[in-house]
């Protein structure tokens, strides 16, 4: 499969690192209006880095679209003219829907959004799609993209917005959670090393008890919390201190300042 990747910076190059760990491409263009900073690629077997967006995109099968939403009108002007009907446009742009994208480049032309989050750099992302009736026709090549680089399902284009705070931002939310958790480990005796290393892979552990089990996170929590035990002891003390309440709060802060973001 040719692929290019219209703007390759934080989520652009994540999902570049996937791919090219995945090798599962025939050629993968990258490009940026800061070259330099894509100087990692210049090596890579079949990767180009290049400033020119409609040149890589005349010659690609799947275009990627990963700039920052106040830059896409403007790129989708400059490459229409190379696009055909036969390609397939997958837009990671936040807050755009695809009606927006269809307003430049038609109707006819397939696009996906997809909402991918940085973990696609180790084939690890949960990403959520929809697409346009095009689109969903090709929905088996985005598909085989991102279910090398993590899990991909599709949902309804309304629950974008909220499939955009729970999986891309998310991963902020729960790094946050994993810090606070080692320095708690560094405050009961453990070096800082040791402490985020408990951390990670405790939380690791706890996600993939629930993949594997299909399990609801209560019934896990069960088999480690005794009667007057410190795991009851240690969870009760996080609610009474708002600790679901919080994280509900800011998923909804989130969400509330996206969609303020894609109605300006």
């Amino acid at each position: 499969m040719k692929i290019a990747i219209i703007g390759a910076g934080n989520l652009g190059i994540s999902i570049a690192r996937g791919l090219i760990s995945s090798n599962e491409f025939e050629s993968l263009a990258l490009t940026r209006r800061k070259i330099e900073l894509l100087k990692e690629f210049e090596a890579v077997p079949r990767v180009l880095v290049s400033t020119e967006n409609s040149d890589v995109v005349s010659s690609s099968e799947v275009i990627i679209l990963a700039v920052q939403p106040t830059q896409l009108e403007d790129i989708l002007q400059e490459i229409k003219p190379a696009l055909s009907p036969s390609q397939l446009i997958i837009s990671t742009v936040t807050g755009v829907p695809v009606s927006k994208i269809e307003e430049i480049v038609g109707k006819d032309q397939p696009v996906i959004r997809a909402m991918p989050n940085t973990a696609i750099a180790v084939g690890n992302s949960m990403t959520c799609i929809c697409g346009n009736a095009s689109g969903i026709q090709k929905e088996n090549i985005a598909r085989s993209i991102f279910e090398k680089l993590g899990t991909c399902i599709r949902i309804s284009e309304n629950k974008m917005q909220a499939a955009t705070v729970i999986c891309a931002s998310g991963v902020a939310f729960w790094m946050r959670l994993i810090r606070a958790t080692t320095q708690g480990a560094i405050q009961l005796g453990f070096d800082a090393r040791e402490a985020q290393e408990l951390a990670m892979h405790t939380c690791h552990g706890a996600a993939s008890l629930l993949i594997e089990s299909g399990k609801h996170p209560e019934e896990e929590i069960d088999k480690v919390t005794t009667p007057r035990g410190c795991t009851i002891e240690g969870l009760n003390e996080m609610e009474h201190n708002g600790l679901s309440s919080s994280v509900i709060k800011g998923l909804k802060a989130s969400f509330d300042k996206i969609n303020t973001i894609s109605q300006k």
